[in-house]
């Protein structure tokens, strides 16, 4: 039984100009432990799966269904409550607290839970040393270089020991360095049975990555299939 299953999911917008279908009658299935890469030209539909996988964004028709849930039929007290136990996001701008340290960060979706504070602190700590910041869990983000700020905000996103990690171009505004650094952290987070989602317009990006599937305007061009070499 497959992670995710999509079944005939259309989204659409009322746009300045009518309605926009951001999605057109998508069917995918991800499994446990893929390294998926939703690859597509801007403005194709992928950030907006994204949104839709992520619990974030219910569709106009069709169902999502993560671990036999079918999420969108949740109350929206229930869905919220499904995303903070499966879910861990990536944005592209970090979305970090400015006059919150690093580690503080990453204590917030352990602020509702039923840790106490030392022991949500210890988790923190543990993933901040696994994506390689051990010594730096009481800087700033301002005191923080961007590959650094992304680490932290992949940390947020694991803390939880979320089922799926979705990143919405994670790379975007890095250089190609710390582009490949973040990436080779995604690859041993996969490596450790993380699964995750991530859109990317880089084709350079897919040898990082275990399956691609492409969207433009809106409709999936072909189901997801292994890339380089990876399985």
């Amino acid at each position: 039984m497959s992670l995710i299953q999509v079944r005939n999911l259309s989204k659409t917008y009322q746009g300045g100009e009518g309605v926009v279908q951001a999605l057109k009658n998508v069917n995918l299935e991800v499994e446990q432990g893929q390294f998926l890469a939703l690859l597509g030209p801007s403005g194709s539909g992928k950030s907006t799966l994204l949104s839709v996988l992520g619990a974030l964004n219910p569709p106009t028709e069709g169902e999502v269904i993560i671990d036999d849930i079918p999420i969108y039929e949740l109350s929206e007290e229930r869905r919220a409550d499904f995303r903070h136990e499966y879910i861990g996001f990536v944005f592209q701008q970090y979305q970090l607290i400015p006059y919150l340290t690093a580690l503080e960060n990453i204590m917030l979706p352990l602020a509702i839970s039923k840790y106490s504070k030392k022991e949500q602190r210890d988790m923190a700590q543990s993933v901040l040393e696994k994506v390689g910041l051990g010594k730096k869990g009481m800087r700033l983000p301002n005191q923080l270089s961007g590959g650094e700020q992304n680490r932290v905000a992949i940390a947020r996103a694991i803390v939880n020991d979320t089922v799926i990690l979705f990143a919405d171009e994670p790379t975007g505004s890095l250089d190609s360095k710390t582009a490949s650094e973040i990436l080779e952290l995604f690859q041993s987070l996969n490596g450790d049975g993380q699964t995750v989602i991530m859109v990317t317009h880089n084709l350079e990006n897919l040898s990082y990555v275990t399956h691609s599937v492409e969207i433009r305007d809106g409709v999936i061009s072909k189901k997801p299939e292994p890339v380089g070499g990876r399985l």
